[in-house]
């Protein structure tokens, strides 16, 4: 079996991985400790985020012509790649937030939905909220007035006489 049959199903596994990801994420894992580089794995899989070690040639053959192109050139050392395809921001978000108890876990560069950032563009995008903790907010700001409104309604028919003039 030649070279290029033994590479083409990880590049595939790859492109599978990034066609539909909102985000991907590139990390330099050295140093991580296997009981590190385990509980890094176990949050980033409960979110839902894949979270693999490729080659980088591989990567760059599966970033060729998609929107993750302009990654390649983070592709120098032992790189991870972290993929998202629900939570645009839970990458970056979960990286971060892991990278202050592990300092020897550095994010390279990441795409969000289209864009470029570097490591200080993925900080910056790690202190988004999730969409849900967003919608969340959302709910409760449009759901504010409306019940402050009905609390007033209900103490003016309390002070006119009670029930009868709801």
């Amino acid at each position: 079996m030649a070279k290029v049959e033994l590479k083409k199903p990880i590049v595939d596994e790859i492109s599978a991985h990034i066609k539909d990801a909102q985000s991907v994420v590139l990390v330099d894992y050295r140093g991580l400790t296997v009981e590190q580089d385990t509980r890094l794995r176990k949050s980033l899989r409960e979110a839902g985020v894949v979270y693999k070690v490729y080659k980088n040639t591989f990567m760059n053959f599966a970033f060729k012509g998609t929107q993750f192109e302009s990654l390649s050139e983070y592709l120098e050392g032992p790189t991870a790649i972290a993929i998202s395809t629900e939570d645009a921001t839970a990458p970056a978000r979960l990286l971060t937030e892991f990278a202050k108890t592990a300092e020897k876990l550095e994010i390279k560069a990441g795409v969000v939905e289209g864009n470029i950032y570097d490591a200080k563009g993925m900080e910056t995008i790690a202190s988004i909220p999730s969409r849900d903790a967003l919608i969340s907010r959302l709910l409760g700001s449009l759901q504010s007035p409306v019940t402050n409104f009905a609390r007033v309604i209900n103490q003016i028919a309390e002070k006119n006489g009670g029930s009868d003039a709801a």
